[in-house]
């Protein structure tokens, strides 16, 4: 059980109803875990305005980046995070097959060397402390720009957060997931 009571899915609080209904005009339904991030609507608003934009406005592709938060969120042990973003990832263009190997990328032949320096990033950073050089140095040899490292970093930064959140709210999956 979630360790927070969640946040009704219609909040009376005007600034959280907006921020719910922001996130049902993208086609979204309001998740769990904004419904226990919304017990402080100014945290929510502020990981909102990061989230989204890491989402849809960096430059690297989605499937790229989406490899790489389901290999955070399989570093992490966060379950959550790795049923939302399985969905995502396909519709981004990774395969069931990719899916399937994350957890032996080293070794699966599925990962082009883009991918790998890519997972190479998730593993890092997730397990911490934070990306080596040789791993920076791998993205550069991949065609990375300095933009798309921070993005790709940035992006492997914050699903590290959002797993140690759902981890310690215990965030359960929505009905249906």
């Amino acid at each position: 059980m979630t360790r927070l009571p969640m946040i009704p899915a219609q909040p009376e609080d005007p600034a959280l109803a907006a921020m719910f209904e922001e996130v049902r005009a993208r086609g979204i339904r309001v998740p769990n875990l904004y419904r226990v991030i919304g017990h402080a609507p100014a945290m929510l608003r502020a990981w909102l305005d990061f989230a989204w934009p890491l989402r849809l406005d960096a430059r690297t592709p989605r499937r790229l980046r989406e490899l790489l938060i389901l290999r955070g969120a399989q570093v992490s042990g966060a379950h959550y995070e790795w049923v939302h973003h399985t969905s995502m990832a396909l519709t981004a263009g990774v395969t069931q097959e990719q899916i399937d190997s994350i957890a032996d990328w080293e070794n699966a032949a599925c990962f082009d060397a883009q991918e790998r320096a890519v997972l190479r990033l998730a593993q890092e950073v997730t397990a911490g402390p934070a990306a080596s050089a040789e791993c920076i140095a791998a993205l550069r040899e991949q065609g990375f720009d300095e933009a798309a490292i921070v993005e790709l970093t940035l992006t492997a930064s914050f699903y590290v957060c959002v797993a140690r959140f759902l981890l310690s709210m215990e965030v359960e999956l929505e009905d249906g997931h």
